[in-house]
């Protein structure tokens, strides 16, 4: 494919991101679980008044660029989804906006004008985790000096989004599967139960099935869990989506810097366009950033041969092209659930014939056996 070079244009400044998240609250009752959720009349006005400003692509999903396939059927599955209160569970790599989805289903949520709060469950020490859930009282262990509200105490009627929830440990999922079934708790150190009614996307970039076929994750919560599956698809699958990610991303650090860049060589945007990724969209935004950086003039000049390195020190090794091919073919039937024909099925993604993707399996050896158990 080839690149023409790109002028960055005032359109980007149209963009716009999710301001939803409230300072924490901790007015919850002990039995408290209806919210007052604005009437639906005043949702649909609501959002009718912001479809009318949006200028993108993706109408209501300014904060999201891209209008590559894969994506568009990420956010119809959004606007399916966000309406209820069930629980949504975003699967993906690193770095591919898990959080930038879940405040997407939040914001198009009967809850957007109620608290988004969030937790990286890998970014706590396992002996907090609890307490940053539940909460605690005062002297409930050494260092509780005084009394912590929890998140899902403070997301009550709103959304609470847990991202890496596969790094929770076994001991911590039975009590989140009993908050996320009944709507109940307790703060450590407290025989007060407490009920928030809260709804919660759940994120992560581990294979959850895996983790449950090695006793390393509760089965219930998993199927609690995966009510409603959303797969993000990593940057390598999304390659038309990458030039106006660039543009966004030059326009943003250059305003920033009090640069004016106007223009990204042809040659430059291809080798952008052709390089793996491997840390998707946040790879792609530090390295822009860092363009932005080094760049003296008007026209973008990124440090192409860092690209290069990084690429041959993530490189594989020796792989076969029948084991990468055997690779991606599995990749993206387990996306599609092993469905192999119809619009969403495996072979229209591979953007090959149902009986060729059918024969190639056959040659590879690729063979239903090879599908992890996951619920219907």
């Amino acid at each position: 494919m080839a690149w023409g070079n790109a002028v960055l244009s005032e359109d980007l400044n149209g963009v716009q991101v999710f301001h939803s998240e409230r300072p924490y609250q901790s007015d919850i009752l002990t039995g408290a679980s209806d919210c007052s959720t604005p009437s639906l009349f005043q949702t649909v006005v609501s959002r009718g008044r912001q479809a009318e400003k949006s200028k993108g692509v993706n109408k209501g999903f300014e904060a999201i660029l891209g209008a590559s396939r894969a994506l568009r059927e990420v956010l119809d599955l959004v606007r399916t989804v966000a309406p209820s209160n069930s629980t949504a569970l975003i699967e993906g790599e690193t770095g591919t906006g898990k959080e930038l989805i879940a405040r997407a289903i939040h914001h198009h949520s009967a809850r957007r004008d109620r608290s988004f709060v969030k937790l990286n469950c890998a970014a706590i020490p396992l002996g907090l985790l609890e307490s940053e859930l539940f909460g605690h009282e005062r002297g409930a262990f050494t260092g509780a000096v005084a009394r912590k509200v929890g998140r899902f105490e403070a997301a009550h009627c709103g959304t609470l989004f847990l991202d890496e929830i596969g790094d929770i440990p076994l001991e911590l999922q039975a009590k989140l599967l009993r908050v996320l079934q009944e709507g109940e708790f307790e703060r450590l150190g407290s025989t007060q139960t407490l009920r928030a009614n809260v709804r919660l996307v759940a994120a992560t970039n581990r294979d959850l099935a895996a983790l449950v076929s090695k006793k390393r994750f509760r089965s219930d919560l998993y199927y609690r869990l995966n009510v409603f599956p959303i797969t993000l698809p990593p940057l390598r699958n999304r390659l038309e989506d990458i030039p106006p990610l660039v543009l966004h991303f030059v326009r943003t650090y250059a305003d920033q810097m009090g640069k004016q860049i106007d223009e990204v060589p042809a040659g430059v945007m291809e080798a952008l366009v052709n390089h793996f990724w491997p840390g998707n969209i946040r790879e792609l935004k530090n390295f822009i950033e860092r363009s932005v950086i080094l760049t003296s003039g008007k026209v973008l000049r990124p440090p192409l041969d860092s690209l290069k390195r990084t690429a041959e020190t993530e490189s594989p090794g020796a792989i076969t092209l029948a084991d990468a091919e055997r690779e991606h073919i599995r990749k993206t039937l387990e996306q599609t659930r092993w469905v192999v024909a119809g619009d969403d099925g495996a072979a229209a993604r591979l953007g090959i014939k149902r009986s060729t993707l059918y024969s190639r399996m056959q040659k590879l050896g690729i063979s239903r056996s090879d599908r992890q158990a996951i619920p219907a």
